[in-house]
Order: structure tokens, then C-alpha cells, then sequence
């Protein structure tokens, strides 16, 4: 058995994980940036090493830095987490040839499915049936847009190299579908090194439903089950839940086999998850639900599997990983009660649920009634370089309306308030005073009251100004000082957050001041550009 492991990764994932190695005996040595210097998960572990700045592409994405770390502290193994370099096949083989142990899939496993044109051909020839769409070489723009036409719209360009939500676009109308595809292929070239897309039928009526798999070094796989993950936005889960509703018996048998045969295509070892995309138009039925792609890792939602199954996905990985078989075997796991998932994220609904950034000074989680995964604390920041999530709210029952209710009781008594809270006591309710007035909550959601205002001028910087809505880069610049432009008119991108956000003009007129360049950071409300009305 593994007696040291690093953790490639940070905030809620590597707490999950050396919460499981020390109940296993393992002692645990994170990884942190300049940003994370005082995270939770560097406080947890019996051991933490610097890799560098705050940006996660010159520290959590160098694979040499993390290898280091683990020789220098006397880490047996690395686990990836999820995100980061869990996926790269690359960075697997440097942790093997270095002498480690790597807590995943084998290196020419990621490759197979690591490619989501290459794996939907791997999965043709398994049997497996896969969503219509193109994956040829041909990239050329006029070719993609044929292709798209003739699968019919809407469609979805994908990335081929993608995953978390990220190099996706739906595009339902064929004037549309350059400046989709220019912006899907920016996007993908900067998560994932890759600008190659691949085009599907979008499904109208979709359900996004996946399969845990697991395999080890002996031969055997067995599935857990499956989740139910339709509930999105921006292509990025926000409520999951096990097992998916509606899904009868014969149905369930037939899904799950076809995500083993997709594993064993693949000689999986480890913890992966089988993507499927399934019609729901006429209910779930197995003729009408299609691959997508297979996530070579331990998913975000794992918890909701752990729940209804009774099994700890870390520590199997980690015994798997030692060599050691699969704990059980199929006829001996089975599905008992339902669970559901809900991700808080620290975002604005006062600018369209954009991240926000600040200091959770009120973080103050429910301690019954439901499993809290989360990587900070009260007191702790959320920063503008990595991902907003701040914690998921895990619930279970005996059928899914308990689990529901015992997830809405548990999500009533969350109680955050992110960004620059002033101070607080512990009491319930009201004696919490904040920067701009008394903080309350109800139900979960919170309340501040505030005295009024007056102001005889337009304190937003006017009509007419476009202010950066975060801290960020900026990706594009597509207008210039002096030109014309129409309302809902692409001025610039800004990435963050892992996200990309397209700035419009909000009426017709000229753009009359620009100040930014492509590749440059800008802070939150830096003014970015301004537009004078046409006379």
C-alpha cells in the first residue's frame, strides 16, 4: 500500500483526498501556489511545498514542479485530482518514468480517450453507439460549416481536446457558425493547447447522463452506476444526482454494459466516467441515448455515486493504484437510496452570474443533514485564478424526494456572504454588520439592508462606458479607436475564471476611447473602452 502521496491539485479536491489517505494511514503533502499559500487544503496536509506564482499555468500545470516536489518531500505517488494535468497523458508518463506511482489511468489510456474525435472511433468499433456528428482532420472553416449544414442546426462545436465545459459552442443558425467556431477554437487554444474541433447534432431535448467505471491491473471493471447531470449552464453542472430519474431497469443494464465495453476498449485502470447524451424527448430509452466522451479521472460529482453505492472512490483508486484488485466485485455493489449535489459558486446575479472575487469573512456551512466538500473556510479568499466553486452540498434519502427535501434544508442554512464583509458575530439572524449596511438571511438567501443614497451624477461612468466585469486577461480586441459599431456588436473578449466573456456595444455609435490589448490583465471596472451615440 501507497504510504506518502502527493496531491497535484488544490482547493475542495485535495481536501477530499487527504481526508481518505489519513483515515487510510497515508500521510499527505500538498502543492501550492503564491495565491493558495494559506488554503485549506496546504493546512490540512502533513506536508506543503511552494511551486510558484499564483497562475495556474506556471504553477499547477508544471508537471517538472510537482515531480520535484514529490521527490523532495518522499512522495510515493501523485493523485492528479481532477482539472489541471489529471488528463495529461504527458505529465502520467513523466510521474512513471520518474519512479512514482500515478494515481490514474494508464498513459495510453488518457491518449485514447483524451481526443474526443479518436474516441468516438475507438467507441464505433467497441459497439458503443455514438451522438451523429463529424470528426474528421479537415479543420478548414468552410469545411466545418459544410459539415455543419449538412448534420443541420443547432449544433455544437466542441473542442477535440476539451472538457469542463470549456471550447463548446452551440450554434443554431448557419450565419452564426464562424464567429461560433472563431471563438470555440481562441478558447481551446488556450485551455488545452489544441484549436481542433469536432461538430455534433445538438440534441433539443438532451439529457446528460454518465457511468462510473473502475478497473484495475488484474482485468476487471465494473460500472457504479450512473448520474443524472442535465442540470447547466455555460456547459458546466451546477446540480447532479444518483441514480438518474426515470431510468428504468433494462434501460439501466444496457447503459452500463455499453460504458464497460467502452472501458475495456481502453484497458482502463483506475476511476473514469462515461459520458452519454441521451434524447428525452420520449423518455429514457437505450436506442436514443449516444457517447460523448469518457473523462479519464475521478469527476466532480463523485460524491453522489459514493452515497448510493457505499463506496470510497479515493480509496479505491489508491489501493488500485497499489496493485491491489477492485474491493468488490459487480453482483456485489448495488444502489441503495438516491443523492443529489448542488455546487455553490461564488458568483454575481447582479451581472448576469459572472464570478466574483472576495473574502469569504461569512462562510458558515450546515453541520447536519447533509455532506459539506469544500476547500475553504471562513475567513479564507476566493481568487480571480482559479475555479469560483466554493463548496458542494452532498444530500441523500431513501428515494429522491427525501434527498430533495434534505437538500433544500441544507441549502437553507448555508449562509455566505463573499466578498468584503467588514466583521460579524455568530449569532443567528440580524447583530451581522457589513460595508454597506446589516446583513440577514432567509431560507439561505441573504438579505442586506441598506440606507439610501443620493447622488446628482451618473455614478456607472456613463452609458457608454464598458468596464471590465472581473479581473482578467483580455484574449481579443476586434474593434479599433474611430469605428463604427451596431448594438450587441463583439468589442473584446476577457477570459477568466476559466471562462471567456464577449463585451458588446450597448447601443449604435462610435468607439470614441479603447484601453486594452490583446493579452493584457485588466482589474475589475477598469475602464476598457467607451462609445459615443451616433449623432
Amino acid at each position: 500500500m501507497i504510504t506518502s502521496l502527493l496531491i497535484a491539485n488544490r482547493g475542495e479536491i485535495a481536501c477530499r483526498i487527504i481526508r481518505t489517505a489519513r483515515a487510510m494511514g497515508i500521510r499527505t503533502v500538498a502543492v501550492y501556489s503564491d495565491a493558495d499559500a494559506n488554503a485549506l487544503h496546504v493546512r490540512q496536509a502533513d506536508e506543503a511545498v511552494h511551486i510558484g506564482p499564483s497562475p495556474a499555468r506556471e504553477s499547477y500545470l508544471v508537471g517538472e514542479k510537482i515531480i520535484a516536489a514529490a521527490k523532495q518531500t518522499g512522495a510515493e505517488a501523485i493523485h492528479p485530482g481532477y482539472g489541471f494535468l489529471s488528463e495529461n497523458a504527458g505529465f502520467a508518463q513523466a510521474v512513471k518514468d520518474a519512479g512514482l506511482i500515478w494515481v490514474g489511468p494508464n498513459p495510453a489510456s488518457i491518449t485514447a480517450m483524451g481526443l474526443k474525435d479518436a474516441a468516438k472511433e475507438r467507441m464505433i468499433a467497441a459497439g458503443v453507439p455514438v451522438t451523429p456528428g463529424y470528426l474528421g482532420e479537415d479543420q478548414r472553416p468552410e469545411h466545418l460549416k459544410a459539415e455543419a449544414d449538412a448534420i443541420g442546426y443547432p449544433v455544437l462545436i466542441k473542442a477535440v481536446a476539451g472538457g469542463g465545459g470549456k471550447g463548446m459552442r452551440r450554434v443554431d443558425a448557419a450565419d452564426d457558425f464562424l464567429d461560433m467556431l472563431e471563438s470555440c477554437k481562441r478558447e481551446a487554444a488556450s485551455s488545452f493547447g489544441d484549436d481542433r474541433v469536432l461538430i455534433e447534432k445538438y440534441i433539443l431535448s438532451p439529457r446528460h447522463i454518465e457511468v462510473q467505471v473502475f478497473g484495475d491491473t488484474h482485468g476487471n471493471v465494473v460500472h457504479l452506476f450512473e448520474r443524472d447531470c442535465s442540470l447547466q449552464r455555460r456547459h458546466q453542472k451546477v446540480i447532479e444526482e444518483a441514480p438518474a430519474p426515470g431510468m428504468d431497469e433494462a434501460t439501466r443494464a444496457e447503459l452500463c454494459a455499453a460504458a464497460v465495453r467502452a472501458a475495456k476498449a481502453v484497458d482502463y485502470v483506475g476511476a473514469g466516467t462515461i459520458e452519454f447524451i441521451a434524447d428525452a424527448s420520449e423518455g429514457l430509452r437505450a436506442d436514443r441515448i449516444w457517447f460523448m466522451e469518457m473523462n479519464t479521472r475521478l469527476q466532480v460529482e463523485h460524491p453522489v455515486t459514493e452515497e448510493i453505492t457505499g463506496v470510497d472512490l479515493v480509496e479505491w483508486q489508491l489501493r488500485v493504484a497499489s496493485g491491489e484488485p477492485i474491493p468488490l466485485r459487480q453482483d456485489e455493489l448495488s444502489i441503495t437510496g438516491w443523492a443529489l449535489e448542488a455546487r455553490l459558486y461564488a458568483e454575481d446575479p447582479t451581472t448576469g452570474f459572472l464570478p466574483s472575487t472576495g473574502t469569504l469573512e461569512l462562510a458558515d456551512f450546515p453541520d447536519h443533514a447533509a455532506r459539506i466538500e469544500t476547500g475553504v473556510e471562513q475567513g479564507d479568499a476566493i481568487s480571480p485564478f482559479y475555479d469560483p466553486m466554493i463548496a458542494k452540498i452532498v444530500a441523500s434519502g431513501d428515494d429522491r424526494d427525501a434527498a430533495m427535501d434534505a437538500l433544500e434544508d441544507a441549502l437553507e442554512d448555508v449562509r455566505i456572504w463573499p466578498v468584503d464583509l467588514m466583521s460579524f458575530d455568530g449569532a443567528e439572524g440580524m447583530v451581522q454588520p457589513v460595508a454597506d449596511g446589516m446583513l440577514t438571511f432567509r431560507d439561505g438567501r441573504p438579505l442586506l439592508f441598506t440606507e439610501p443614497r443620493f447622488s446628482g451624477g451618473d455614478s456607472g461612468g456613463g452609458a457608454g462606458t464598458i468596464l471590465a466585469p472581473m479581473p482578467g486577461r483580455v484574449t481579443s480586441v476586434d474593434v479599433a479607436t474611430g469605428d463604427t459599431v451596431t448594438k450587441g456588436q463583439k468589442l473584446l473578449t476577457l477570459e477568466a475564471m476559466k471562462m471567456e466573456h464577449a463585451l458588446t456595444a450597448p447601443f449604435d455609435g462610435v468607439v470614441a476611447e479603447l484601453n486594452a490589448a490583446a493579452g493584457g490583465q485588466v482589474q475589475v471596472d477598469a475602464l476598457l473602452a467607451r462609445i459615443e451615440p451616433n449623432a
